[in-house]
């Protein structure tokens, strides 16, 4: 969403990860709105699904956030606490669209998290310390969120450990809360298993993720499962992954790349 605003629009744009509800206040104070990824379940969906909403104002006497939201409707009022609940799933990620004109507000207002490293180095300490505070689906989405951060830091064994623990847990979330879409959105165990060595592991991910889609609309688990394929020297399966990755999406330049390095045409 950040590259469309800055390639497709005369705005720019900050995505942070790790929010907290002052930075939300303090850019709406300031004539901000935010955007928020968000968890979401709702009528006519099959279980839990990601979604974003417009926070647009906040009212600390009735401790709610007022979002626009593109299925619930305009001006909706979200308590404080439902609000972080299904932010948490998507690692407290926020955007803030602004013209080049007000760049310093922009910085000012964030302070030393403008800097990308500050920031995922105070989302991972974040993350971590929910690790130990929560419980049931909500443990599940703060050891996921600590192994995407840590992915984001590069330490790829630490991260494998965070992502393990999460899909643990995720076996102990009653089947109809249990977030089975959350690999459409995020590629971070990908990451994590491959840069450990762990092929199998994001064969087996990659594959039960596509299992549950009901339409071959996943590009980045095909091209996981065909790296994956490709390290284990499994040619064959990889080049069909990578196939129908660009069916999926055409013009996917990972998958492109991985054909050509192959040496085939895509």
């Amino acid at each position: 969403m950040e590259t469309f605003v800055e390639e497709l629009t005369d705005l720019q744009a900050v995505v942070r990860v790790g929010g907290e509800p002052d930075n939300i206040k303090a850019f709406l104070s300031a004539g901000f709105p935010v955007i928020t990824e968000k968890g979401f379940e709702g009528v006519g969906f099959t279980g839990w699904m990601g979604h974003y909403q417009v926070v647009s104002g906040y009212d600390d006497a009735s401790q709610s956030f007022i979002v626009q939201d593109s299925y619930k409707g305009p001006d909706i009022s979200i308590p404080y606490d439902a609000f972080l609940k299904d932010w948490r799933a998507f690692n407290n990620t926020y955007l803030v669209v602004y013209p080049e004109e007000r760049r310093e507000q922009v910085l000012e207002i964030l302070g030393l998290q403008a800097f990308d490293n500050v920031n995922v180095s105070f989302a991972t300490a974040k993350s971590q310390e929910e690790t130990r505070m929560l419980s049931e689906r909500d443990l599940f989405f703060a050891f996921f969120n600590y192994g995407t951060n840590l992915v984001a830091q590069n330490d790829y064994s630490t991260a494998a450990q965070a992502f393990d623990t999460a899909f643990a847990n995720y076996a102990q979330i009653p089947e109809a809360q249990r977030p089975w879409r959350m690999m459409w959105y995020t590629t971070g165990p990908y990451w994590a298993y491959y840069y450990t060595g762990r092929y199998q592991d994001v064969i087996n991910l990659a594959s039960s993720t596509l299992d549950a889609a009901s339409e071959d609309v996943l590009e980045e688990s095909y091209y996981w499962r065909a790296r994956a394929n490709l390290a284990l020297g499994d040619n064959e399966a990889a080049e069909e992954d990578l196939r129908q990755c660009l069916k999926a999406h055409e013009d996917f330049q990972p998958c492109i790349e991985e054909l050509l390095g192959m040496g085939l045409e895509p």
